[in-house]
């Protein structure tokens, strides 16, 4: 596996030494990164297989993207954070889950699934921040794949684009360590948590638990950053409405201001045999996060078959706040982060 990884980058990425390890016996060394808290015995490599053991020292991915792209803010997505703005992504390889309907896994399980394939570029940390200067970016995102386990590089990407005035945040499954928030929090301002399903067993399925996730999202929501949760529904996996009334529970009595999006499944890389998820599923989930308490519940993925349900409304007097249609504003009447009409502050990043 070695010898593969280092055939994918073609020698252009170089490894740097991990601020998140601690020191074990015998030359081994304790991932802090992410869940898994991997002892990484000299020569082998963690669950993600991209932070690796070299002479007792834990080295990590570092100076290279696999994914570069100027999106809209609603892609990531985020609906409180700078609507209509744009965001740089940027992504390297791997990941610390083994989701089989993986939207992105051609860079994800790269180094699992020989079917997988992506390119890499070397690249600087400031190179990355002047492309999202040059871009127009509000936003700099760690995306694609799972940026917990290249956090290292996250960081020296995030202190190049804070002082350009970007926003920084992660689109992560929030599989998280307690060390690794840590690191993270001085340049960290937003994060949107995949919350894959809400039963232990169905998280065990995909190579995570359901109490770190849950974690991370109340340590994140203590903290001030900002949050944002989807739950990609795949029938027959998470659909159910009683455990999609006990998710939404439990974000509501983190925040009933965190939102939550419940996108559309589309049968893709180990799910191709089921079912798409319709507009009708959709709208039930967003019924039952709205039943719960939620104050801003969002469907995606099937634009404009929803009904108003991918649009923001004041919660204080309903007024309509942002229009959307997929990735597009329509309409932006939030002034100064409050709403024109009562006045009320609308949570977010505006």
């Amino acid at each position: 596996m070695a010898t593969v990884f280092r055939k994918l980058l073609s020698g252009q990425a170089v490894a740097a030494a991990s601020a998140l390890t601690g020191a074990e016996a015998d030359g081994a060394v304790r991932c802090l990164a992410c869940g898994h808290r991997c002892l990484v015995r000299p020569g082998r490599r963690g669950v993600c297989r991209v932070r690796h053991n070299e002479g007792g020292v834990l080295k990590v991915p570092f100076g290279y993207v696999a994914g570069l792209a100027a999106d809209p803010v609603e892609k990531k997505p985020f609906y409180h954070v700078k609507p209509g703005g744009v965001a740089l992504s940027f992504g390297m390889l791997g990941c610390n889950l083994r989701c089989p309907f993986c939207q992105n896994w051609n860079t994800s399980q790269i180094l699992r699934d020989p079917a997988a394939g992506a390119a890499v570029h070397a690249c600087t940390a400031r190179e990355i921040a002047e492309a999202g200067e040059r871009a127009g970016a509000a936003l700099m995102v760690s995306t694609y794949n799972e940026p917990l386990i290249t956090s290292e590089w996250a960081r020296a990407v995030f202190e190049e684009a804070k002082p350009r005035g970007m926003l920084c945040g992660f689109v992560s499954n929030g599989f998280a360590t307690p060390e690794a928030l840590g690191f993270l929090l001085p340049v960290l301002d937003v994060f949107k948590v995949d919350l894959k399903c809400f039963d232990a067993r169905r998280y065990g399925e995909l190579g995570g638990r359901l109490p770190e996730v849950m974690d991370t999202l109340a340590r994140l929501a203590a903290a001030g950053v900002w949050v944002e949760v989807v739950t990609l529904l795949v029938p027959g996996f998470n659909d159910d409405a009683e455990e999609l009334r006990r998710l939404a529970a439990f974000l509501c009595g983190l925040s009933p201001d965190i939102p939550w999006h419940v996108t559309a499944f589309t049968p893709q890389y180990r799910k191709r045999r089921v079912r798409p998820t319709t507009a009708e599923d959709l709208t039930k989930a967003w019924d039952i996060g709205k039943s719960a308490g939620l104050r801003h519940v969002y469907t995606g993925n099937l634009p404009r078959q929803t009904g108003a349900r991918e649009n923001t409304f004041c919660a204080e007097c309903g007024a309509a706040l942002v229009e959307r249609s997929g990735f597009r504003v329509c309409a932006l009447r939030v002034s100064e982060g409050r709403c024109p009409e009562c006045g009320r502050a609308v949570p977010g990043r505006w």
